[in-house]
């Protein structure tokens, strides 16, 4: 695939991969960078034949945060569009159908750390760095902080944001800001054995699991469980739902339609 500049667009198998492709500024958001990885998403999300995603850096960093020579001189307004285009790269990730999967090596800082936060699953090399140091420039990672305080916790977050120190791979794992560590030359086969093992899954169970997902993360108790009563009696009486019951009672594998 081609037609971007700033972003390297590939499918192997039923996986798409993404790389961010500014390694001379270790994969910093410019605009051009946000608008082309928000356009990507959705080609990766139409299309039928991509059942998971991946979302790694090229060169030495998976992402150093937004391009400082695009943010310096800006009015309040402008910082706001600025702000929110990025954003919605993390809305769109969690709105996708289809699980978003970082492969973090280098460094993660800034909205790269939440670049990293915001995909569905996370795998870093031992060589990763996270940190989320605006507090030494002169102000806070308040949209990283957003999205990263949903996976590690409050206090977690909060240390995070308020030294601005980073935190290496292993850290990042007890914290939960990441799913797995492994060296880095095992980095990319960990990823991609892991997104086409989901890729193999049935995928509208992928796709309703994964909105079920995020629609109870913040739902009082009684009404997630509300709510997943309902989900899962829609997945069960798909069509796919109908044939994984049928397949496993068979000793068959499944037949995924879809629908």
């Amino acid at each position: 695939m081609s037609g971007y500049q700033t972003i390297i667009v590939e499918k192997k198998r039923r996986t798409g991969i993404l790389t961010l492709n500014r390694p001379e500024v270790r994969n910093a958001l410019n605009a051009q960078l946000t608008e082309e990885l928000l356009d990507a998403l959705h080609v990766m999300e139409d299309d039928s034949g991509v059942g998971a995603v991946i979302l790694k850096g090229a060169g030495k960093s998976f992402c150093s945060g937004h391009d400082f020579s695009e943010l310096m001189g800006k009015t309040l307004m402008e910082y706001r569009v600025t702000f929110a285009k990025s954003v919605r790269i993390l809305e769109a990730i969690a709105g996708m159908g289809k699980p978003v999967i970082a492969a973090v090596h280098g460094h993660a800082s800034a909205m790269g750390c939440a670049l990293a936060a915001g995909c569905d699953l996370a795998i870093a090399s031992e060589d990763a760095i996270f940190q989320t140091p605006g507090v030494n420039i002169g102000f806070a990672c308040i949209t990283p902080m957003a999205g990263i305080y949903r996976s590690v916790g409050r206090k977690k977050c909060l240390e995070l944001i308020l030294t601005g120190e980073p935190i290496n791979a292993c850290e990042a794992e007890r914290s939960g800001l990441v799913n797995r560590v492994v060296p880095r030359e095992k980095l990319e086969e960990t990823v991609m054995e892991m997104a086409e093992k989901i890729a193999g899954k049935a995928p509208l169970a992928v796709r309703l699991g994964k909105q079920s997902f995020y629609q109870m993360a913040d739902m009082e108790h009684s009404k997630a469980y509300a709510y997943a009563i309902e989900m899962i009696s829609i997945n069960a009486a798909t069509e796919d739902g109908h044939e994984g019951m049928v397949a496993f009672r068979e000793k068959r594998p499944p037949q995924w339609q879809g629908r």
